[in-house]
């Protein structure tokens, strides 16, 4: 069974949106829609839309068994401690002991899980680094309902420092999500 809610909720999208224009740097997308509520546009009609996305893959380091042995012994550490201390806290007896056996016993649980894990991922020299994946866009657009994309050009025509956009980039009608 479907649940509606009765509150009104106002989405991402915008009714027959029109590029104001598309910038390089995030900063600058945000610098023009900052001016706008400066000039008190209803910048709800608008959305900055991150387009031409790219994946990054920034390799952090080599993956040994040492340093597997070490974070798994550290998280198994904090493990441990969090769920000694949450028994410890409605047990009765010997708190103190209780709380070092079970941080001892989750320290040496995920050691021995994460040298299982490492020798599964590393099969034969596979995948032996660590890193970091970040989804970037390489271009941002800002994008108005259409019925206030006169007005906005008209106060971005006014606006100092020669911020504009990258005309050729995109068409000023019909920008992301366009609907004919």
């Amino acid at each position: 069974m479907a649940m509606t809610s009765s509150f009104p909720r106002r989405t991402l999208d915008l009714e027959y949106p029109t590029s104001l224009g598309a910038y390089e740097r995030y900063e600058q997308a945000q610098h023009v829609v900052d001016y706008l509520a400066d000039s008190e546009f209803d910048v709800q009609n608008m959305a900055i839309v991150g387009t031409d996305l790219k994946s990054v893959e920034r390799v952090t380091g080599r993956l040994t068994r040492a340093r597997v042995a070490a974070a798994s012994a550290m998280s198994g550490a904090w493990t441990g401690l969090f769920v000694g201390l949450a028994f410890a806290l409605f047990g009765r007896g010997n708190q103190l002991g209780f709380i070092i056996s079970v941080v001892i016993f989750g320290t040496v649980f995920w050691l021995v899980w994460g040298q299982i894990g490492f020798t599964v991922l590393t099969r034969g020299g596979a995948r032996d680094f660590s890193s970091a994946t970040q989804v970037i866009a390489t271009k941002y657009e800002v994008l108005v309902e259409h019925r206030f994309a006169e007005r906005a050009r008209e106060l971005l025509a006014r606006m100092p420092g020669g911020d504009g956009p990258d005309q050729d980039a995109y068409p000023q009608q019909g920008g992301y999500g366009h609907q004919p």
